[in-house]
């Protein structure tokens, strides 16, 4: 069950809980959904209130690997889209995974879809570094970004992007992302980037401040 539209008078039927709100232009969404998970499956996630309403939310895979097994008790941070002829619900862990999430479909060409997809690529910080950092290698390996999107987004989001790195928190977590050179260096071996970022960064967590050499020829062996 989603989120009922205002009906007349622009009051909302009462469903019988009452999440926190928050203010956006004109629109008050939810802005926590939290009660037992029931369900997921691919970018879906199933989660029942306390008052016993259920809630389909969409979110990104990285969310999905990290959230706690069926029955178990959640809170998501979430954001409400609506269109014309839908309403649909994305959750994150994090109010900063939801507030990246935002600034990304907020740009032009890029809707809530791409953006999930981004954030099914990449865990928060280290797309928010690869925007800000105008990573456009790294960029299209998201499904339904090609090149110039990549570029349009990195000149749309750059200075948004890495403003939010500094004020949140993210920077420290993000400076632990895999070594770019590192990365570069397996993709030009013919290794796909995703997996040589993944490569690198599972070194990174064996081998702390491992350099260069050491992180491609153990990014290689775990090809």
């Amino acid at each position: 069950m989603r989120p009922l539209p205002p009906g007349p008078g622009g009051r909302r039927k009462d469903t019988g809980w009452h999440p926190t709100p928050v203010r956006a232009p004109g629109v008050v969404v939810i802005s926590r959904l939290r009660g037992s998970l029931l369900a997921s499956s691919g970018d879906l996630v199933e989660i029942a209130t306390p008052g016993g309403v259920v809630y389909e939310v969409v979110v990104p895979l990285t969310v999905q690997e990290r959230l706690p097994a069926p029955g178990a008790e959640v809170e998501l941070r979430t954001d409400l889209v609506v269109r014309e002829d839908s309403q649909d619900l994305y959750g994150f862990l994090d109010p900063v995974e939801r507030e990246l999430f935002r600034r990304i479909r907020g740009a032009a060409g890029i809707g809530a879809k791409i953006a999930i997809a981004m954030l099914s690529t990449f865990p928060a910080p280290r797309l928010a570094r690869a925007i800000a950092d105008g990573e456009v290698t790294a960029l299209v390996q998201v499904p339904g970004i090609g090149k110039k999107k990549a570029e349009r987004l990195v000149l749309d989001l750059s200075e948004k992007v890495a403003e939010l790195v500094e004020l949140t928190g993210m920077a420290e977590e993000a400076e632990a992302a895999p070594s770019q050179e590192a990365v570069h260096a397996l993709v030009a071996l013919g290794m796909p980037f995703v997996q040589a970022d993944e490569a690198v960064r599972g070194v990174l967590r064996d081998e702390p401040g491992a350099d260069v050499e050491t992180l491609i020829r153990k990014g290689l062996a775990r090809s």
